[in-house]
């Protein structure tokens, strides 16, 4: 009696926690899209037309909508979009729209949080406000639908289409001034930082001590002494590579350059190692 007891214990503690499961109204959607170099993702829930008028009934004209369904419409974006004269900046913004038969006034909303419209609607968190001109469409489109079309290196178009309505939002990127940076600093050369950055791997992990060498000596020649971490390095280096007297002197520039800064730590650790190499050189 006590194990009946307990397995229907057990049985009607499990049907209580279960749950079950239907399909959403308004399935979520995902945008994830490589526009030049900026990475764009954009979340939203799909509402259907399911034989119903969209725009001026479903969704009103003149009045704010919260684009799409359930939590806010967000886009995410790790580069500048310009539209026109108007820049968004990177980062993640709700979207919502006020919709007209001719255009869609769309906003980008700092808040993003939001189930929905904001309760109380702050002007300071519009980072943009557009104008998105709208089309006439011969076919229905059944759901809400986000796309980013158009796509060129430094340009696309954002359109938002449902039932047989189109607003586009075309926008540029600064990928040529990106681009041709990343050329000239390429065709450049490494700069000091790469090659100290190299040459402090390769003496932490014990590689080639003398490639390590070469490459902190022209860190060095890029940057200058004043860079006492650098000399720093170089001194070791150069003790590593059995040149006790070349570190000593590079290791009392380090000094000067660290006394002048105020950084007393590397003062420290370059007379320790002065000390250590007079007893091998």
């Amino acid at each position: 009696m006590k194990k009946l007891a307990f397995f229907a214990l057990l049985f009607g503690s499990m049907t209580s926690h279960a749950q079950i499961q239907t399909p959403q109204g308004s399935p979520l959607g995902k945008v994830e899209q490589k526009v030049g170099l900026a990475d764009i993702t954009i979340s939203y829930y799909r509402p259907g037309k399911k034989d119903r008028v969209v725009f001026g009934d479903v969704v009103p004209f003149d009045e704010f909508w919260r684009f799409g369904a359930n939590e806010n419409t967000k886009i995410t974006s790790t580069e500048h979009l310009i539209f026109g004269k108007d820049t968004l900046k990177a980062g993640t913004y709700a979207i919502f729209a006020k919709p007209t038969q001719k255009s869609w006034e769309v906003v980008f909303y700092t808040e993003t949080s939001n189930w929905g419209l904001p309760e109380k609607w702050d002007d300071k968190k519009v980072a943009l406000r557009l104008n998105a001109p709208v089309t006439n469409l011969n076919d229905v489109t059944e759901n809400f639908t986000i796309s980013i079309d158009n796509l060129q290196n430094s340009s696309a178009t954002l359109q938002f289409t449902w039932d047989k309505t189109r607003a586009s939002l075309p926008f540029t990127l600064n990928t040529k001034d990106k681009v041709l940076a990343s050329i000239k600093k390429t065709m450049d050369g490494p700069t000091a930082n790469d090659y100290y950055r190299s040459a402090s791997y390769y003496f932490q992990e014990k590689l080639d001590m003398k490639q390590a060498l070469d490459w902190c000596k022209k860190a060095v020649e890029l940057r200058g002494e004043s860079a006492y971490w650098m000399t720093r390095l170089l001194a070791q280096l150069q003790a590593e590579n059995g040149d006790y007297k070349g570190a000593i002197e590079t290791a009392k520039k380090s000094i000067a350059a660290a006394e002048k800064d105020g950084d007393q730590n590397y003062v420290k650790m370059n007379k320790a190692s002065i000390e250590e190499w007079s007893k091998k050189k």
